[in-house]
C-alpha cells in the first residue's frame, strides 16, 4: 500500500484566509460573504456580514466550490462568457463571475475561496487578499 502525504486546509487555515478578506472588504466598506471549502468542496467555514444580502451567501459557496472543481479562478468562466464562450453557462456547476479561486500550498489546490456581496471584481479583489494570506499562496 503507498500511503500519500499531501497538504491540507485546516480550519486554522481558513479563518486566517477569511480575515485577509474581510479586512480588505472592510477597508473598502464592502459587505460580502466569505465562504472557504475543502479540496472535495465542502464547506469550511463561512462569514457573512450582518447586513449583507442573504443571496450571497450560496453565490459565495458556489463561486469557491467552481473554483475546487474547475481547478481555476471563476473570472476564467466569467471571461470565456464575456468572450461568447456561451457553453460555460451549460456546464454543471459553473459560476461565471468573478470571486471564486482556488487555494493551493506547494502547487496543490486543498480548497477554495468564494466572495460573494459587491460587484464581480471588488469579489476578486477581496479574493486575492484572501489567497495571500494562505502559506505558499
Amino acid at each position: 500500500m503507498i500511503v500519500a502525504d499531501k497538504p491540507v486546509l485546516t480550519l486554522k487555515d481558513a479563518k486566517r484566509i477569511a480575515a485577509a478578506a474581510d479586512a480588505e472588504a472592510q477597508r473598502n466598506g464592502w459587505r460580502v460573504v466569505i465562504a472557504v471549502v475543502d479540496d472535495g468542496g465542502h464547506l469550511l467555514y463561512l462569514q457573512r456580514s450582518h447586513d449583507t444580502q442573504f443571496g450571497s451567501v450560496e453565490t459565495a459557496i458556489k463561486k469557491a466550490h467552481a473554483a475546487v472543481a474547475f481547478q481555476r479562478p471563476t473570472k476564467a468562466s466569467e471571461d470565456a462568457v464575456l468572450g461568447g464562450r456561451l457553453i460555460h453557462l451549460s456546464l454543471p456547476g459553473v459560476i461565471p463571475a468573478e470571486g471564486g479561486v482556488p487555494l493551493e500550498i506547494d502547487g496543490i489546490i486543498v480548497g477554495g475561496l468564494g466572495i460573494s456581496g459587491v460587484r464581480s471584481s471588488q469579489d476578486g479583489q477581496i479574493a486575492a487578499a484572501g489567497v495571500a494570506a494562505l502559506p505558499n499562496g
